[in-house]
């Protein structure tokens, strides 16, 4: 049996605000259009155009969700409103996992493909509790609540027929507290907006571009710009926005939240991405890649599977001020071919995705 006469039913850990994952969902949802997606809580506001229109189905939990961001309330009772999905009488359910999702119950004899964007990463990593989760308690709590799931977390993860990760990072931290191999398929970028302009000349500027959270180290891309005396636009918002000034200050200049249509004009128009946190994958630097600019990144992580060094970006070694702002200092308009950065960040186009995961649907099927 082939995926595309299959029954599928699409699991999702929830639509309050559009991310990768999110744009991860969309892709699945077009390639298999008719299959119901399940979620545990939803804010309609904030769907990927991919997915106005489609079968989303929600779990009782949806009347205590306020909308928008705030879930944090809702946390424990994820693990159960994940399990409550029924996804009916399918022949394959496939997740989007980072949380709880694949906690899903399938009728018996339904396999389960899991593209894993990540573990929870806050369940099992002390360290991100850390940097995330600002008051004592909030992070003694988080810790508890961790310490109750890792048990079944793994359990869940060793049930699954297929696992996918999003990139070799993640397939190691899957391996690591799962015990289970994975797949590698790159999430897909839409290539088909974000691309070059060659009328559009670089300017003399760098980009850091995304959520300003403590874990992607964004303090770091300033404080190095302020060391080697370049300017340096951010766009974005988040909880990291002070340090960033405070670490920037005059090199910086704060946009906040920019539309897509400005973050491709950003994208074509620096001399390069700054990229100095460790990610899962960082679809932002593909993006940027894929407008042909440049991306010096701390070469840890998914941007591994990504940025070429030397070809497409520079890799540094440590995440310090200090070699950044090197790289920073001596980084000129022509120092690498953006013909070749351009085509390596085209090749994550979302129809390889689409190709790739069809493929281990058809077979998980064949089967």
């Amino acid at each position: 049996m082939k995926s595309s006469d299959a029954r599928i039913a699409l699991v999702h850990e929830r639509f309050t605000d559009i991310g990768g994952s999110e744009k991860v969902v969309a892709e699945l949802h077009r390639l298999w259009p008719t299959a119901p997606i399940h979620v545990p809580i939803m804010d309609r506001s904030v769907l990927p155009d991919g997915l106005v229109g489609a079968d989303i189905r929600r779990t009782p939990l949806q009347r205590f969700y306020r909308g928008g961001r705030g879930y944090s309330h809702l946390l424990p009772l994820l693990p159960l409103a994940m399990r409550s999905i029924d996804v009916g009488p399918v022949d394959l359910a496939v997740v989007s996992h980072h949380a709880f999702a694949h906690r899903v119950r399938v009728p018996a004899g339904v396999p389960m493909l899991a593209y894993v964007h990540t573990p929870a990463r806050w369940m099992w990593e002390a360290r991100f509790r850390e940097t995330e989760v600002p008051s004592r308690i909030g992070r003694a709590g988080l810790g508890a609540f961790s310490a109750s799931q890792r048990r079944a977390d793994a359990a869940a993860g060793r049930r699954i027929h297929t696992v996918v990760a999003n990139s070799r990072h993640v397939a190691a931290r899957v391996q690591r507290y799962w015990g289970r191999s994975a797949e590698v398929v790159a999430p897909p970028i839409d290539a088909e907006f974000f691309c070059p302009d060659p009328s559009i000349e670089r300017e003399d500027w760098f980009l850091l571009a995304g959520r300003l959270v403590a874990y992607k180290s964004p303090h770091l891309a300033a404080a190095a710009a302020r060391r080697a005396g370049v300017r340096l636009k951010v766009a974005g918002h988040g909880r990291a926005h002070d340090s960033v000034v405070a670490a920037g200050g005059d090199a910086v200049e704060m946009l906040g939240t920019v539309d897509d249509e400005t973050m491709r004009d950003l994208f074509r128009r620096c001399r390069a991405l700054i990229f100095p946190g460790e990610e899962d994958f960082g679809m932002v630097p593909v993006e940027a890649m894929a407008c042909g600019a440049p991306v010096i990144a701390l070469g840890r992580g998914g941007i591994l599977d990504s940025v070429v060094d030397g070809e497409t970006g520079i890799l540094v070694d440590e995440p310090d001020p200090e070699q950044f702002a090197a790289v920073l200092a001596s980084f000129g308009p022509d120092a690498l071919d953006s013909s070749v950065i351009a085509a390596r960040g085209q090749s994550f186009g979302a129809d390889r995705f689409r190709t790739e995961i069809e493929a281990v649907a058809d077979r998980i099927l064949a089967g």
